[in-house]
């Protein structure tokens, strides 16, 4: 008799310890002896500093309207908000250099959208336009376009039209993580001018949102990878880890009853 009761102590042991625990797929969790968290979030974030491989939107608005045409997208029919930014948008080249019309190349690498709109807007009134108060100048990165990989809902590449996108959201956008991902380390691959970088965020602790990295950007590749148990194949829940164990510790008892008759 003993042989079986010990067996299901390891059974019960083993499905306990291999299940995944609540806490790590849990978001955002409070500390224990708190009863009501006052996160002050980092809304000023570092302005975004354009990089090659950037597509950028300008539109300009002034009384003479055939000057500004060249900077304006047609609004051709058929074409998607996406595809309109990527043929009518300025894209970076490997120089870090944007190809204006009348006014040539001009270098925006490592600037933000403002310091962008700034050199545009003094360039015109410059050389074409007298009056300052007849033109408008408006500069924009065309959404932010991020990726996601590894144990998410929906992996692959995506592009929202949004000044400002959390983490979260991007995460919520394709579908979550399911419970075989591990949210405690969710690495942000991140594009910088002299290179990429690797960041480590816990999305199971509300200080998370006072991370520099709560905020994504574009080009940024955020990777969800999966947690221990679903590597080993034992499950991930109480049920399915006793279930499995159950049926390969049955197996194994059977195996050594028939070796010792």
């Amino acid at each position: 008799m003993r042989y079986p009761l010990l067996l299901l102590i390891l059974v019960i042991m083993a499905s306990t310890a291999s299940c995944v625990p609540l806490k790590d797929i849990t978001y955002l969790q409070e500390n224990e002896n708190a009863t009501d968290s006052i996160v002050s979030l980092q809304q000023q974030q570092p302005p975004y500093r354009v990089q090659v491989g950037d597509i950028l939107s300008i539109r300009l608005k002034a009384l003479d309207q055939q000057l500004v045409e060249f900077f304006n997208p047609s609004g051709e029919e058929g074409v998607s908000l996406n595809e309109g930014f990527y043929y009518d948008g300025f894209a970076i080249d490997t120089h870090g250099n944007i190809r204006v019309p009348e006014l040539g190349e001009i270098n925006v690498l490592g600037r933000t959208t403002e310091e962008i709109r700034e050199i545009i807007e003094q360039r015109l009134l410059a050389d074409y336009i007298k009056d300052e108060a007849d033109l408008f100048v408006t500069v924009k990165l065309p959404g932010i376009r991020y990726t996601l990989v590894g144990e998410i809902g929906s992996s692959g590449t995506q592009n929202v039209l949004a000044e400002k996108v959390t983490i979260l959201e991007a995460i919520a956008n394709a579908g979550g993580v399911p419970i075989t991902g591990d949210l405690t380390d969710v690495l942000i691959i991140r594009q910088y001018p002299g290179g990429q970088r690797v960041h480590h965020i816990d999305l199971t602790q509300i200080d998370v949102m006072q991370s520099p990295y709560y905020y994504i950007q574009p080009n940024d590749i955020i990777t969800v990878n999966p947690l221990p148990q679903k590597a080993i194949g034992i499950g991930t829940t109480g049920l399915q880890a006793f279930t499995t164990i159950l049926g390969l510790v049955t197996t194994l008892a059977s195996v050594i009853l028939l070796a010792t008759r």
